[in-house]
């Protein structure tokens, strides 16, 4: 007896030929198309661990990341102990703020592959995060033993120590990382940062410059300019680069606190604190957030809110030179 091909494909050929389409279309951006071919994929079968996987993936770069929670969440269900997908969702949960739940998934990922390089990079994040700056510098020094001329992973390093304020830690990294690699523009950003803390402004603004010429519409670095021309009092020239970086990036907390000091500077203090309060919504690590937040307020005659905003300031350490008589 001769059997006869069915005419149809196979459940699990048109589910995995959905996938790859998903991917193909991913890969070029087109997250309208992706998530249709994923979701075609999950109605053949909804318990499809891959196409959740992906599916988070394509919410993740459009930057929903609460969606791309839900999937990857679902993916690890349909699929324990799936690493790729608890990767992801590591990532998830560190733009969630939820960083203990993150470090969490990295240390299930690290027992399981602990030459896993993106992993110390992910944990070095979520403890600058932390402020734990001490266990970042653990975190991107197990990344340097397995690739010791990673520049990104070096200007993390000098990162880390410009939180720390420790800037001459924070240039002996950044200057390692340009060796590496004078194309890493985060490297000469960061190095302007550092110069622009030690007083340095015309030396900060030539590094800050490298980093524009190898990215001119960077919201970030445009935003710093735009700090460095704020600390030289250059108000127009400020606020001409922030509201560009707000264009840019909407969501640029940074952005946001330094339009803040503008207000200050000007002396339109209610401006400065909703400004200022905006940028902790939407980020709140923002360095020094706190300390100019102390300022608005107890310039505007609010006493008790600048002194809890002071209080805060000093428990992050954000400025050890710096005082308000009036909060005890």
């Amino acid at each position: 007896m001769i059997s006869l091909l069915a005419c149809s494909d196979s459940i699990e050929t048109r589910k995995q030929r959905f996938l790859l389409k998903g991917n193909e279309l991913l890969m070029k951006q087109n997250f309208p198309l992706a998530v249709k071919n994923y979701n075609e994929a999950l109605k053949l079968d909804s318990c499809y661990a891959d196409a959740h996987n992906n599916l988070g993936t394509a919410y993740f770069r459009q930057k929903q990341f609460a969606e791309a929670l839900q999937h990857y969440q679902t993916a690890i269900g349909c699929k324990p102990g799936f690493l790729n997908a608890i990767f992801n969702r590591a990532n998830a949960y560190y733009e969630l703020e939820k960083l203990d739940e993150a470090l969490t998934d990295i240390k299930t990922i690290r027992a399981s592959k602990p030459d896993t390089l993106p992993v110390h990079f992910l944990e070095g994040l979520v403890y600058t995060k932390q402020r734990d700056y001490p266990a970042a510098l653990e975190a991107f020094n197990r990344g340097l033993k397995l690739d010791s001329t990673n520049a990104e992973l070096w200007v993390n390093i000098g990162t880390v120590h410009y939180y720390a304020h420790a800037y001459a830690d924070a240039k002996h990294a950044l200057e390692r990382a340009v060796a590496l690699n004078d194309k890493e523009a985060n490297a000469w950003n960061t190095l302007a940062m550092v110069l622009a803390a030690e007083g340095n402004l015309p030396e900060a603004h030539a590094q800050l410059k490298k980093a524009l010429n190898l990215k001119p519409r960077d919201a970030y670095y445009l935003n710093n300019r735009g700090y460095l021309f704020l600390l030289a009092g250059d108000l127009e020239k400020a606020l001409e680069d922030i509201n560009q970086s707000i264009a840019l990036d909407p969501y640029n907390g940074w952005a946001y606190r330094n339009k803040g000091i503008y207000y200050i500077k000007t002396n339109d203090y209610p401006s400065a604190i909703r400004l200022l309060t905006q940028a902790v919504s939407l980020d709140p690590f923002i360095e020094e957030v706190y300390y100019y937040l102390a300022q608005a307020y107890i310039s505007s005659g609010d006493a008790v809110k600048g002194c809890e905003a002071w209080a805060e300031s000093v428990k992050r350490k954000e400025r050890t030179d710096a005082s308000f008589p009036m909060c005890k």
